[in-house]
């Protein structure tokens, strides 16, 4: 079977399990047998009670003592019992899941499994799962794979999948050069790609993944280094003198410029003006002013004559973007004249857009994905922004700066990566730092606590509310089920509903739901209808809400510092005190020690260097750490030497064979043309 069949032709799964896959993005053998597992649940000999650990996940076999107790509380309803086995006894609690009553009879033992916490004295598990003995003890000893999943499909229902597909994928020549895989100890691609789906121990699961996010940031390398080539030497067609308009919006502004600010201003302007096309990365912290410097270069680029694009990850974002931009306008008198095109526009208002873009009236469109698409005719594009950069494929881009002739591109990211990292990520842009925040800017303050100061949490959180502030709450996880002992969104948004004033407006966010629902949610937060925003990990960027002065974020613990860095970046952009509570879920002594460093300070830069010191490969398990570059496999603070030693390996490569024409490399050419660079999953 090739790699582009589809799905269909896998045994079991008909048309209706095939539109759950293409929730997931699934439709090919290929897209299946790259849906990596999320998880691994390893299944281990049931503890005494005595012997279980606080912080811990873990399996007890035990029976129940005395009744179940049921309480309703507004919409929730929660359970509360007592098992014991022969050294000792744990209390466990369920919300909203009243059939836990029925399933369990006095005098039989099951097994309850589930992290483990102690509170006032006594050990205590919440939403713990329960098994019969005989069920449990078929899964003991084997890893078992945790798929990403939507509603509908089972993570039976994918395993089995992947096992049919595996057994019948004709698989190609490995792509890695022998001398690649030898000097790397790496895995065969078949190997690798079997034992991530099924391992048969821990280690052969480490190997599979350390060869998959090998071939992540190797071939992400190579690209890199075929861009910057291609564009490296590019003449500017679009020549830019220093605009009057510019100096006297520095002059007007209400604020001066940090010095950070004015010398990567510098860069801009002599990029503009130069002999070569600018390939230019802004890299700064959260609120270090990087969206003034774009529109100072748009200024420049209109002033100029030509029209500049700005392309931002979310509508919300653009819209907001949009709106900052007509306000200056009309403040300062600027010659912008800018246009709002997202994909959610009517097929009317689109075409009244692409008109003022095809003829030249609108010297600045700012949107989403939409900016790329075929229909847009650009009169003049010489400058394309991209916000959060790391969000867009290196292919996207290109498309977008395709629509003129050697455009300039300027990319903007907040995203806190050291600089050794970031030379490899960004090979094919020149890396200016915004290295410095406003001095009128309020420090966030910070503390790291443990599940036993919710209650209290809770009460600061109406507190700040009925103050007019609004909150963010972040969760590692989406549903019920997704990974145990872990919050997540949904069950948690019920639970606020419950514990708060009724009178506080709760609301849910996460990467499952339309993308017209997604909007609507940012918008109506940004717009004060919603109070309390429970959320994953997708408000990392795309919206801008001054009055949010308080984030909490549950299993704190389960997120790279770096990211955790980036999510508190919502907060603190207003002019009221922001708060940032991490929660850590485990209670282990050791993930206090490293979340302490954001407790210590809120230098992103700072904050990601700790994060390359404090982690290491082992740390497999759980939520993955970093979505930077959507990488699938790799992390590039967790496998920090791996993307090292991929970039030597690329340069090796490249210095020895630049065509890689040699017989050896006719597998990696082959595979580069005919997949890689078809593909735009791999994003900067």
């Amino acid at each position: 079977m090739d790699g582009s069949a589809k799905i269909t032709e896998i045994k079991g799964v008909g048309e209706k399990t095939a539109k759950l896959f293409q929730k997931l993005n699934i439709r090919t053998v290929e897209d299946l047998l790259h849906n990596y597992p999320r998880d691994y649940e390893d299944f281990r000999e049931p503890l005494a009670i005595s012997d279980c650990t606080a912080g811990e996940l873990c399996s007890v076999r035990a029976c129940l003592a005395g009744n179940i107790t049921a309480k309703k509380v507004r919409n929730l309803t929660i359970l509360n019992f007592v098992v014991k086995d022969a050294g000792g006894q744990i209390f466990m609690t369920y919300f909203n899941m009243p059939y836990v009553k029925s399933i369990l009879k006095k005098g039989l033992f099951y097994i309850f499994r589930g992290v483990v916490q102690e509170k006032n004295g006594r050990l205590v598990m919440e939403q713990a799962k329960i098994y019969k003995p005989e069920e449990y003890f078929k899964l003991t000893g084997i890893l078992q794979p945790r798929y990403p999943l939507t509603a509908g499909l089972s993570n039976h229902m994918v395993a089995r999948a992947i096992k049919q597909a595996l057994s019948l994928y004709e698989f190609p020549p490995d792509h890695l050069p022998e001398w690649v895989k030898d000097g790397q100890q790496l895995a065969d691609h078949r190997k690798a790609l079997e034992e991530i789906h099924f391992p048969p121990d821990l280690e052969s699961m480490r190997r599979a993944r350390r060869r998959l996010a090998f071939d992540e940031f190797f071939l992400f390398i190579l690209m890199l280094r075929k861009c910057r080539e291609q564009n490296e030497g590019l003449e500017n067609r679009y020549p830019m003198m220093e605009a009057a308009q510019t100096k006297r919006l520095l002059e007007a502004l209400p604020y001066e410029l940090t010095v950070a600010q004015k010398r990567v201003w510098e860069e801009i302007k002599a990029d503009l003006q130069g002999k070569k096309v600018m390939n230019r990365l802004i890299q700064g912290d959260v609120g270090s002013g990087k969206t003034i410097l774009a529109f100072l270069a748009l200024l420049m680029c209109a002033a100029n004559g030509y029209q500049g694009a700005l392309m931002a990850p979310t509508e919300v974002l653009a819209a907001q973007h949009y709106e900052s931009m007509t306000e200056l306008t009309e403040k300062y008198g600027l010659p912008f004249r800018p246009v709002l095109l997202t994909g959610s526009m009517t097929a009317k208002e689109k075409r009244r857009i692409y008109e003022a873009v095809s003829c030249g009236t609108a010297n600045v469109i700012i949107g989403t994905h939409a900016l790329i698409q075929e229909r847009v005719e650009y009169r003049k594009l010489a400058l394309v922004v991209t916000d959060e950069q790391h969000r867009f494929g290196v292919r996207q881009r290109e498309h977008l700066a395709e629509k003129g002739e050697n455009v300039h591109v300027m990319v903007m990211s907040a995203t806190p990566i050291p600089r050794t990292l970031a030379i490899i990520l960004y090979g094919d842009l020149d890396i200016s730092l915004v290295d410095e925040l406003p001095a009128d800017r309020l420090p966030i303050k910070n503390c790291v606590v443990g599940t036993e100061y919710r209650e209290k949490a809770y009460r600061f959180i109406t507190r700040e509310v009925e103050a007019g502030r609004q909150v963010y709450v972040i969760c590692p996880m989406v549903e019920e089920g997704e990974l145990e002992g872990v919050e997540n969104v949904v069950s948690y948004t019920e639970k606020l509903r419950s514990i708060l004033p009724q009178d506080i407006q709760v609301a849910c966010l996460h990467g499952k739901m339309r993308p017209a629902d997604k909007n609507r949610i940012m918008e109506e937060y940004a717009a004060h209808n919603i109070d309390v925003l429970v959320s994953t990990t997708v408000i990392e960027v795309g919206i801008n809400v001054p009055n949010a002065a308080v984030m909490m974020i549950e299993n704190a613990e389960r997120f790279g510092l770096a990211q955790l860095h980036q999510l508190r970046g919502r907060v603190g952009r207003g002019e009221y005190q922001s708060y940032c509570i991490f929660i850590n879920g485990s209670g282990k002594p050791q993930a206090f020690e490293r979340l302490d460093i954001l407790n210590r300070s809120n230098d992103g830069f700072y904050i990601a260097e700790e994060d390359l010191k404090m982690r290491g490969p082992g740390d497999l398990f759980g939520i993955r750490q970093s979505g930077l570059m959507d990488f699938k496999v790799g992390d590039v603070y967790q496998d920090a030497d791996l993307l090292k030693e991929a970039g030597a390996c690329v340069e090796k490569l490249l210095a020895e064979d630049e065509g890689m024409e040699r017989p050896e490399h006719r597998a990696l050419l082959d595979y580069v043309d005919k997949v890689f660079w078809q593909a735009d999953v791999r994003t900067i």
